[in-house]
């Protein structure tokens, strides 16, 4: 199992390095890499394409390995000075631009598509949100203005986590009434609170155990104990574990850094967590081009095709109609948050967390991929063009 790993990091770690040669984005040439490797039979890495590829193991490594070190690692760097000035249009993006999207895609789908409710909503939520994995990474090398790109990842943390609370309800209604939206929206507060109080709480802990040390290795171990141990209390009780590590982060990156770490333990504790963000971006992305070994396209071309253009145009409608409610945002930015809006990993491991019993599943997976793999390959290749022709800095 290890000399997977191995092998995989050595392909993306490899691929990585061509790409800043290239003066390209990584994530983009790790998943063409990644698909290449997947479609050419190479014998040689016919085990690896197999073990990545399987359900179990793809899941595992990006929500239970992955996730938490990523969304840390980006809550650890943001200011609540910055999110406070920039919460207007973040709140609006997250709960109320996810919400639409949400609704959109899945309306769409059940009217244009044909695809049944249940699938239609369970779709919808796994479209709704920016994948904070995609986004981040691709984001930060374009250097975008700081209110923008504040307002880009606050969104991506904050949606990330109500999405998966929508795929969660979604997944286990059939029937829409009255009392059941009732239960969804009762359930909604209680897991996405019941997240922010936990995520609150062991950052304000962690915080407090810092500045009772001086030793940037014991506090950096505390930190990795937070992000994974926030996480899995809060799916323990069954409430958010994304949005408790959003929390954690952000307090034990503004709080704890201001009452207890020294210069030497912050400049430590970002390089660490640079390091885990880079190797297991690199991973992600190699592993979403490789998952297409397990995908079967046959007889869904047409439901793909229609997936993409729904998804987009509601992206393009919930943003725009968010930020109506807020008159700061300047009209260039608009399309550049909607383009922007990128798919990932996260909507692939949500998908395979089905049982493989769940009617439509194969199709549904079919549409996520693609939907990643487009959001990845063409709107990742094409935001920091779009960013020039607006003439956004």
């Amino acid at each position: 199992m290890i000399h997977y790993w191995l092998a995989l990091l050595t392909i993306a770690v490899a691929v990585a390095y061509i790409a800043d040669k290239m003066k390209q984005p990584y994530p983009t040439l790790l998943v063409i890499a990644g698909l290449l490797l997947g479609v050419i039979p190479i014998h040689a890495l016919d085990e690896i394409k197999t073990y990545v590829a399987s359900d179990h193991v793809f899941q595992t490594a990006v929500i239970l390995i992955f996730l938490s070190a990523l969304i840390g690692d980006a809550a650890l760097k943001l200011h609540v000075q910055e999110l406070k000035a920039n919460k207007r249009p973040i709140l609006l993006l997250s709960l109320l631009g996810t919400f639409i999207t949400f609704v959109l895609v899945a309306g769409l789908c059940n009217a244009l598509l044909g695809l049944s409710l249940q699938k239609s909503l369970v779709f919808g939520a796994l479209m709704a949100a920016t994948d904070p994995v995609s986004v981040l990474s691709i984001f930060k090398a374009m250097g975008l203005n700081e209110k923008l790109s504040t307002i880009v990842e606050g969104e991506s943390l904050a949606n990330d986590g109500v999405a998966v609370v929508l795929f969660k309800i979604a997944a286990v209604t059939t029937v829409l009434s009255a009392s059941g939206i009732m239960e969804g929206a009762v359930e909604f507060v209680k897991v996405v609170l019941g997240g922010i109080i936990i995520g609150m709480v062991g950052g304000f802990i962690a915080s407090k155990i810092t500045s009772k040390i001086d030793n940037y290795l014991v506090e950096i171990g505390l930190s990795i104990v937070l992000f994974y141990g926030v996480f899995e209390m809060a799916e323990m009780f069954h409430l958010s574990g994304v949005i408790s590590v959003v929390f954690a982060g952000l307090i034990l990156g503004t709080y704890g850094k201001k009452i207890g770490m020294s210069d030497l333990t912050l400049d430590k504790m970002d390089s660490f967590w640079e390091v885990i963000a880079f190797i297991a971006n690199a991973l992600i992305f190699l592993m979403v081009g490789l998952e297409i070994s397990n995908i079967n396209f046959t007889d869904k071309w047409l439901e793909i095709g229609g997936s993409i253009l729904i998804v987009v145009a509601a992206r393009f409608i919930a943003v725009y109609v968010s930020l109506l409610m807020d008159r700061s945002i300047p009209s260039s930015w608009k399309p550049i948050i909607a383009w922007g809006g990128l798919k990932g990993s996260l909507s692939i491991a949500l998908i395979l967390s089905l049982s493989p019993s769940f009617e439509g599943r194969d199709l549904l997976l079919a549409m996520t991929f693609s939907n990643v793999v487009f959001s990845l390959l063409i709107q990742g290749t094409t935001v920091s063009k779009l960013v020039s022709k607006l003439k956004v800095s």
